[in-house]
């Protein structure tokens, strides 16, 4: 069966340049690989290949030599955080710079694998057009990025304390866990503080429970009734002070964020305007109206997607980045779903926070859920409504002026073809054996 031919046509970044340069990055040096036009021979190219130590001085030397050779674009392949220094040094020095990932410059099998061969490779590409660059946010960003990133790490640390702090209760025979839904909480840890302080009777320490946990008096006893001695008390007290660390440190980084969150302009686009209204709610406003969206959800999701939707032309280019969308492979007449991929793993953690929390309330991503769910799993439901969520995140970035309206829970409801439905029930009774007479009411 012929057809007419289908006209691909190719993406920007698709240009052959002239001058072009790459970079194999490691730990203590990079290989650098410039190709420049013959002097003397036309359509053939000059390939040097030399070592560069990566240090700022000698970064620095390789960038004023670079932008002397009039070298137009320089890729360098992401590997571990070693890219970081020639990238930041090179960008400064008013160079064109691409970050590519490794997936998109494996060798062609049969090539020998050496890291002057990976340096030529990659320049090969580069200059034919055939890499893609990775989204590098600008300075900004990337501060509020680090900060947002280090809470998280933090929080996870903390986590974990609070996990040995347990296991060392239930080491000790004391079951506060099964009592109190937060054993760290305002009782739990007064609890906790006069056992390590000597107190033992769990009569006297039940009576320091405050709030909804006076109820629980009796399970309190049976709970606080143990074997904590005296080395209990030690290893508890080391790790409280661990977690109060901790939890100083997250106060200061999140004061830190919020301040550099307040010196994002409000409405900011892609183009680095603002909007003219200046009494328009601001980027962290607007993002912390959608469901199951906080003020720190929030905050990641400006310092991992940039808040610049130039980036990305679509939502469906920032679903793809996000690793939200299952990847389509076709072979002949057949096509089937591949993996999703990793991603960002702190855009997706903090994007599945937002979806179990969404999926709990009466609102249109809430009814989505709840539809999903049920043929679907509670993780696929999950990830769909993470991917709605990042939809509605890129209309809100990507146009100042737009807020968000919840569709609410009846939308499918009211949308639904009352005639089609009727027609879909009237056919599965039918096959069940009965007859179907409708009367209208």
């Amino acid at each position: 069966m012929s057809r007419e031919p289908e006209q691909v046509h190719d993406s920007d970044q698709e240009v052959r340049l002239e001058r072009v340069a790459a970079i194999d990055v490691a730990k203590a040096s990079g290989k650098v690989c410039t190709r420049l036009p013959h002097p003397s021979q036309p359509h053939r190219r000059v390939t040097l290949v030399w070592d560069v130590a990566a240090t700022t001085n000698a970064i620095c030397m390789l960038a004023q030599q670079l932008v002397t050779d009039g070298i137009e674009r320089i890729v360098l392949e992401s590997t571990s955080d070693y890219w970081r220094p020639f990238y930041y040094v090179l960008e400064a020095h008013g160079l064109t710079v691409w970050l590519v990932n490794a997936n998109d410059v494996k060798q062609v099998p049969g090539r020998p694998k050496t890291d002057k061969l990976d340096a030529v490779w990659l320049a090969k590409l580069n200059e034919r057009g055939m890499l893609r660059a990775s989204f590098v946010p600008p300075k900004a960003i990337r501060d509020i990025r680090d900060y947002t990133r280090l809470r998280h790490d933090l929080v996870a640390d903390r986590t974990r304390y609070k996990l040995r702090l347990e296991k060392l209760l239930e080491d000790a025979l004391i079951k506060l866990s099964t009592v109190a839904t937060n054993f760290l909480g305002l009782s739990g840890r007064a609890m906790i503080d006069a056992l390590i302080a000597g107190q033992r009777d769990p009569q006297k320490l039940a009576d320091l429970a405050r709030g909804k946990l006076r109820v629980k008096h009796a399970a309190l006893v049976e709970a606080l009734t143990g074997r904590f001695d005296d080395h209990h008390a030690t290893i508890a007290a080391t790790l409280l002070r661990q977690i109060d660390t901790l939890d100083t440190e997250i106060d200061a980084t999140t004061n830190i964020i919020d301040q550099l969150i307040t010196q994002i302009p409000t409405g900011h686009t892609g183009d680095g305007q603002a909007t003219p209204d200046a009494d328009a709610p601001s980027t962290l406003q607007r993002l912390d109206e959608i469901p199951g969206i906080g003020p720190r959800i929030a905050q990641i999701i400006i310092a991992e997607t940039g808040a610049d939707m130039t980036q990305f032309p679509t939502a469906g280019h920032l679903v793809s980045w996000a690793k939200l969308s299952p990847r389509t492979i076709q072979s002949g007449p057949k096509n089937r779903r591949g993996p999703t991929g990793k991603g960002n793993p702190y855009l997706k953690s903090a994007l599945g926070e937002a979806a179990a929390a969404a999926s709990r309330t009466d609102t249109f991503l809430g009814e989505r859920y709840r539809r999903l769910v049920k043929h679907r799993g509670k993780g696929k439901a999950l990830v769909a409504v993470a991917r709605s969520i990042l939809v509605i995140v890129w209309h809100i970035l990507a146009h100042p002026t737009t807020k968000f309206v919840d569709l609410g829970a009846e939308h499918y409801t009211t949308r639904i073809n009352t005639d089609r439905k009727i027609r879909n029930l009237v056919r599965q009774l039918e096959a069940l054996g009965h007859t179907v007479n409708l009367t209208t009411t």
